[in-house]
């Protein structure tokens, strides 16, 4: 079913904060920080792949992303739906449920072997395609995705993503240079505002959470020096 009427962006975001809480995808540690695929030390870590083991609040965000997209892009907006290898793959799959749409996939790179492809499933020329993954921190890691896609002769102008970091200035200039809109649920700062809300952490793994959203590089550097 192709849903249509759900609530505002801000109700979404909190509620697809709320649900990224509730499994435990959210992961604050100030006295033992994350190290990021960069090298670089967060207090911060989301895991959205967990949400394939969760059926209602799978269904739910899923929905949320498909309506988002639609109410953002347009309702007849796109040809085909693509998800990024890995972690993009069962949302991409979920969403082109939604929206009635073939679905296919990105490798990182050519398999190596056979037909020595990049895209798996028929992507046409000429196609509108919608590349969906889980989260975007920067916003660098779509633009390979968006490059094989474009390769077929498809077009891609839009990325959806169920979490975006929000807090890097240049993620969405560099996603625009290259001709890509991104679209989103809820960000870590709606993320922290709910767990402020519930009472998730303690204050002061929110207090240093709070400082490194406001200012993230800055944060690293003097981790990094420590």
């Amino acid at each position: 079913m192709i849903p249509t009427s759900y609530p505002d962006k801000t109700e979404i975001a909190r509620l697809s904060a709320r649900m990224l809480l509730e499994i435990g995808a959210v992961h604050f540690n100030a006295d033992e920080p994350f190290t990021l695929a960069s090298g670089l030390p967060s207090p911060t870590y989301i895991d959205c792949r967990k949400l394939i083991s969760y059926p209602r609040i799978r269904a739910t965000l899923m929905d949320f992303l498909s309506v988002t997209v639609m109410r953002e892009a347009g309702f007849e907006a796109f040809d085909n739906v693509a998800g990024g290898e890995t972690a993009g793959i069962p949302f991409a799959a979920l969403v082109a449920e939604r929206l009635a749409l073939p679905m296919t996939y990105i490798r990182k790179k050519p398999k190596g072997y056979g037909r020595n492809a990049r895209i798996e499933g028929v992507m046409r020329e000429g196609q509108r395609v919608l590349l969906v993954e889980d989260l975007t921190t920067d916003g660098g890691s779509k633009l390979s995705f968006v490059d094989a896609i474009r390769e077929t002769g498809a077009s891609c102008a839009h990325t959806a993503v169920i979490f975006y970091y929000g807090i890097f200035s240049e993620t969405e200039k560099t996603l625009g240079d290259h001709g890509v809109r991104l679209h989103h649920l809820c960000t870590w700062w709606d993320v922290l505002e709910e767990a402020r809300a519930q009472g998730s952490f303690d204050e002061n793994t929110l207090r240093e959470v709070d400082c490194f959203l406001r200012a993230p590089r800055a944060w690293q550097e003097a981790r990094r020096r420590d």
